[in-house]
């Protein structure tokens, strides 16, 4: 059993011929420029590329496999370079009616083993969709409805970003995922956080204390890949073995979450639109103080102050530990050639942020760089809460 580095929320800008496919997300984000990264820069080992139910990604893939460069094992999944597994994903906007009578949406990212898997979930959900080409694209069905699509062609479905105030379950559309997914509640056995949320707030919601939480990126560049990721425990990269330690089945399973502080995310407390600010006070806020306004984006700090159901936040046994994280590219002063001389040194970002010693980093940086770096890693910086849409910052004074 060995240990190894997951992000499963990576998307894809652009396809090689340069089609668009998420219109947020940077032009270099294609299906190749992803593997170089995880493998070249990153350190990942295993990556969700969420844009794969679109018939131009796919045409990418197909082609990638081609060139020899990469291939698909009976096992599940495309190994590149024989060090990076790439899980094939769809991310899927689902419409759920609400308590109130209203329609909220939300994002669901779907996995499956093989091409042809999704290839045959992007023909049935072109049914479903306006037009499948494209990310994140809304679909006429509930989350349970999708689910049982998923796993007619052999996937798996995970709720996205779970309490982000918009298109999430928690955020905006319901106050617990057993009623979304009712009677098929225990075939989602794992939930993304989100930039703005970690595991001691979400195990404040009785409902998850048997799910598997996931850390990641949700990277719309190159940079962003593993700004948040897991480190898990598996008997070799791929499909097979993921699903198993999401299910923590023999032995296999996360060792540890690294995540921004929420406080660094860009939803974590209550934005007021009309002052165009964080409104602070004790939570939840949901009216503004300053001018009484109840136009707010709720935060998410907020939000599950509202539904959680315990007192406390005691996780589970099997709930593997939360490590803050702050990836290089969050750290002031460090721009992108300083990056490219440290992962030219040390070769890959989780080498820097996790092995390199103070004394080494000092050598290729200098003293004062080093020791905020470590800083960062230790959680010894300030940070300037975000919100509204707008990440928090990192403070060194």
């Amino acid at each position: 059993m060995n240990e190894y580095f997951l992000d499963m929320h990576v998307h894809i800008g652009r396809s090689e011929n340069n089609k668009p496919i998420k219109i947020t997300a940077a032009k270099s984000l294609n299906f190749a420029n992803i593997a170089k990264e995880c493998v070249e820069r990153k350190g990942i080992n295993i990556v969700g590329i969420v844009d794969c139910g679109s018939p131009y990604v796919q045409e990418d893939i197909e082609n990638f496999l081609e060139t020899g460069e990469a291939y698909e094992i009976k096992e599940g999944g495309i190994i590149y370079k024989d060090s990076l597994c790439m899980i094939l994903g769809s991310e899927i906007e689902t419409c759920e009616k609400r308590e109130d009578g209203r329609i909220g949406s939300a994002h669901n990212v779907c996995f499956f083993p093989f091409l042809k898997d999704i290839k045959a979930f992007t023909n049935e959900m072109s049914h479903h969709i306006k037009n499948i080409t494209l990310s994140s694209q809304r679909s006429d069905l509930s989350a349970k409805e999708l689910l049982e699509i998923v796993e007619k062609h052999n996937g798996f479905l995970m709720p996205a970003h779970c309490f982000t105030p918009h298109k999430s379950f928690y955020g905006n559309c319901t106050d617990s995922l057993r009623k979304i997914f009712k009677e098929d509640y225990e075939k989602i056995f794992c939930i993304e956080l989100g930039l703005s949320s970690d595991t001691y707030l979400a195990d404040e919601i009785t409902e998850l204390e048997n799910k598997t939480f996931l850390t990641n990126s949700d990277a719309h560049s190159l940079p962003k890949i593993a700004r948040e990721y897991n480190k898990i425990k598996m008997n070799g990269i791929s499909y097979t073995e993921l699903v198993k330690a999401l299910k923590r089945e023999e032995g296999r399973g996360i060792v540890a979450n690294y995540g921004l502080d929420p406080k660094l995310g860009k939803y974590h407390r209550t934005f007021c639109e009309k002052c165009e600010q964080n409104v602070e006070g004790i939570a939840p806020v949901l009216t503004c103080p300053h001018c009484d306004s109840k136009n707010i984006t709720v935060g998410v700090f907020d939000r599950i102050e509202v539904i959680k159901d315990k007192e406390n936040s005691k996780s589970p046994a099997h709930r593997p530990e939360y490590i803050y994280q702050i990836p290089l590219q969050f750290i002031p002063g460090i721009g992108n050639k300083m990056q490219q001389k440290l992962i030219d040194h040390f070769e890959t970002e989780m080498n820097i942020l996790h092995k390199a010693g103070q004394d080494d980093i000092e050598a290729v940086v200098g003293e004062k760089m080093a020791k905020t770096i470590i800083s960062a890693r230790e959680g010894k910086l300030g940070i300037i809460e975000g919100g509204g849409g707008i990440y928090g910052k990192i403070s060194c004074g």
